[in-house]
Parts: structure tokens; sequence; C-alpha cells
């Protein structure tokens, strides 16, 4: 408990220091959201600038302190703005247009690679030299390609040439988004390619990551115990050997899944993915500040929480952790 207590002391400077440099940001940069819509609708009276600035939260009213307050303030009641591009929507409605399909296709496709990719990193390490330990070379080069390119290939293939799925979007136009067959059947199918793409790119790292700290788990003296009391494999292999071996990839799953948000930004610019990752690419285009501000504090949020619940299953997997703590 008092590991957890400390960390999460940790994670809440984190998170009022990712606040800070979010409010910092606009400030920072050589124009504001206001001059990006004022230059993009030429004909907009200057006079309303300053309305313009006031609800943009750039009126400089007060001391820069003044304004840190109520943007703390803002925050704390869920306003993080107005978008630019989608105005008068705010940032809180684009995000939640938009979180939904990246936590649907990427959150997902990034579990199934870890758990996929982990099992069987677990199996080659065990069976070192076995045939499927030697193969995994072949499953690592294709784990090396870059997704997007990958993605590209996916598309011509079973997209243009075999016709077998969609090429581009979400779901069918003309489709009525809600919880219906027709929508779901439709988001289903739109998301197989670039679900694939993820997991089969993502998935050589996991295998080749787990596969070489299984290999230096099994030599590790509580191990040769275990087989020496005669213990089953199965139970060494899960209970004593990949217990351990999978604390490193327990990390890098957390930082995985904290970076969900930020979606897999080429994959859906080349699937054309209504998500996060293409609101993005839109936000910086359209000099969108206020969203980009957003997603920033989204994914530091998710970042930290992701990271925070990695030290609460390091310290249930390992007790070294604990007894660290208690000292």
């Amino acid at each position: 408990m008092q590991f957890i207590i400390r960390r999460l002391g940790f994670y809440v400077i984190a998170a009022w220091a990712a606040i800070t440099i979010n409010f910092a940001l606009p400030h920072l940069l050589p124009s504001s959201p206001v001059q990006a819509m004022m230059s993009s609708h030429p004909n907009f009276p200057p006079s309303a600038r300053r309305a313009l600035e006031i609800q943009f939260g750039l009126g400089h009213q007060g001391s820069i302190w003044h304004q840190y307050v109520v943007y703390l303030g803002h925050l704390a009641h869920g306003n993080l703005g107005i978008s630019v591009l989608n105005y008068p929507a705010t940032v809180t409605t684009v995000l939640g247009n938009t979180l939904p399909w990246t936590l649907a296709l990427v959150g997902s496709a990034t579990i199934i690679s870890f758990v996929i990719g982990t099992s069987l990193g677990i199996l080659a390490g065990w069976r070192r030299g076995g045939w499927f330990d030697r193969s995994l070379p072949a499953f690592t080069f294709v784990g090396a390609i870059p997704y997007f390119f990958l993605a590209e290939i996916v598309v011509v293939i079973f997209a243009t040439d075999l016709r077998w799925f969609p090429a581009y979007g979400g779901y069918q136009l003309g489709d009525t988004i809600g919880l219906n067959w027709t929508f779901i059947s439709s988001a289903l199918d739109h998301s197989i390619l670039p679900a694939a793409t993820i997991i089969v790119t993502a998935m050589g790292g996991w295998m080749l990551q787990m596969r070489n700290v299984m290999i230096t788990t099994i030599g590790e003296d509580y191990v040769l115990a275990a087989q020496a009391k005669g213990l089953s494999t199965r139970r060494i292999m899960f209970t004593y050997a990949a217990r351990n071996a999978i604390l490193p990839n327990i990390a890098g799953f957390a930082l995985a899944i904290g970076f969900v948000i930020a979606g897999a930004l080429v994959m859906e610019i080349v699937f054309s993915y209504p998500g996060v990752g293409y609101q993005i690419l839109n936000a910086v285009e359209y000099d969108d500040f206020p969203v980009m501000q957003g997603i920033f504090l989204a994914i530091s949020a998710a970042v930290l929480i992701a990271c925070l619940l990695s030290d609460v299953v390091y310290a249930i997997a390992d007790p070294r952790v604990r007894t660290r703590a208690a000292f």
C-alpha cells in the first residue's frame, strides 16, 4: 500500500505538470485559434475578434495567474474549449465523437496483439531451439514492417483486388449510427483490415521481448528448484517462469494502452478511419489548437492512469516491490 501511495503522489504531480503545459501551449504559440479562424474567414468582422478571444479563453483578462485559475476552473467542470474546425462544437463533443472509434479499434487490437504475442513468446522461450523458436525471426520480420506500408499492401490485396473488405471509412455511408445490427456489422466489417494491420505489426515485438526474458528466467535458481521438486511442466512454465518474465511486458503494455487514445495516426489516415489520429491530422492542418490541447490532455491522462495500473499489477505480481516499499 505504501508503494501505491508513493506512486500516486508522483502521478498527481505529473498530472499537474501536464495540465500546466497544456495551459501554456496557446500562450507560447505564435498564432492563436482566433487568428486561424479569422484567416480562414476573410469576411469575418474585426469587431468580433475580442468576443472570440474571450470565448476561446484568450482574451487576456487579468494576469496570467488569473487566467490559469480560470483555466483550472473550466477544466474541473469538463470545459475543454471550443473547436475551431467544428465551431461552435465543443472539444468535449469532438472527442466524444472520435474517442469511441479509436478505443474500440486500437484498444482491442493492442490487447489482442499483447495476449497472442506474449503467449507465443512464452512457448518459444520455454522450448528454446524448437521449431517454433527457430521460426520466430519470420514473425519479427513481419513486425518490423512499418504498419502504414503493410496497411497499403493490405488495402491493395484484400480491398481493391479481392474486394473482401471495405477500403476506407469506419462504416457504410448512409447507415444510422447507433446500437443496431446494421451499423454494428458495418463497423466491424470496416475495422477488420486496420485491426489486423495493428495486430500483425505489434505481435512480433511482444513475442520477441517475452521470449528473451523467458529464456533468462528459466535459468534462475527458483525455476531449477521447482523442477527438482518434480512439479508439473505447466505449473513451472506459467507460475514460476512466465509470472516473473512477464513483468517487463506489463510495463510496455501499460504504455501501449496509454497511447491508445493517440490512435494509430498513419493507419487511420490510410483507411480514413474516423478516430483520434485522423482528428489530430485535421486539427494540425486547420490550426485547431483547442482540439490539439484536448487530445494532448486526454493522452497524458490515459498514459498516467495506465502507468498507475501497471504499478498496481507490479505490486501484486512481484512481492519484492511491496517488500522494498515497506522499507
